[in-house]
């Protein structure tokens, strides 16, 4: 039984980090552009039918660690009956990611995505996050 559950555990932290890489692939994706390594470049206003606001377009990649030395993410809570649930449903885990300008973990780095996701499905995969995100010498935006 405790086999079964260690193995239920391990599929339920590959098919998260799966999940998680997926989403955050597509969602800062939207952020990107097609210049590798480029962090970030003022946009114009009035292309974009704005007058006064400033813009500007960020490039950078969230880095998801589940395990190893050093996780950036660890469940903090779960519920009685989350590793025998196929969905991992009723898990929490705290994060604290960093963020930098090209995909590998050694670039540099230019902030940190800090906060909270959870297991929010019985029957699906499906998550419920929360986090900011902190750009160096730039302010909080909230995902």
């Amino acid at each position: 039984m405790a086999k079964t559950l260690q193995n239920l555990n391990s599929i339920y932290t590959i098919f998260i980090t799966i999940f998680l890489f997926f989403f955050f692939f597509f969602f800062f994706l939207t952020l990107a552009n097609a210049e590798a390594h480029r962090f970030s470049k003022p946009l114009s206003p009035s292309k974009h039918g704005l007058k006064k606001e400033k813009l500007s377009h960020l490039h950078f990649y969230f880095h998801d660690i589940v395990s190893g030395r050093n996780p950036t993410a660890v469940r903090v809570a779960e519920a009685p009956t989350t590793n025998t649930s196929l969905t991992g449903f009723g898990a929490v885990v705290m994060m604290d990611e960093p963020l930098t300008v090209g995909p590998e973990l050694g670039s540099k780095l230019v902030g940190k995505a800090q906060g909270i996701y959870a297991s929010a499905s019985q029957s699906e995969v499906g998550f419920l996050n929360r986090f900011f995100a902190y750009i160096k010498q730039r302010s909080f935006f909230e995902c």
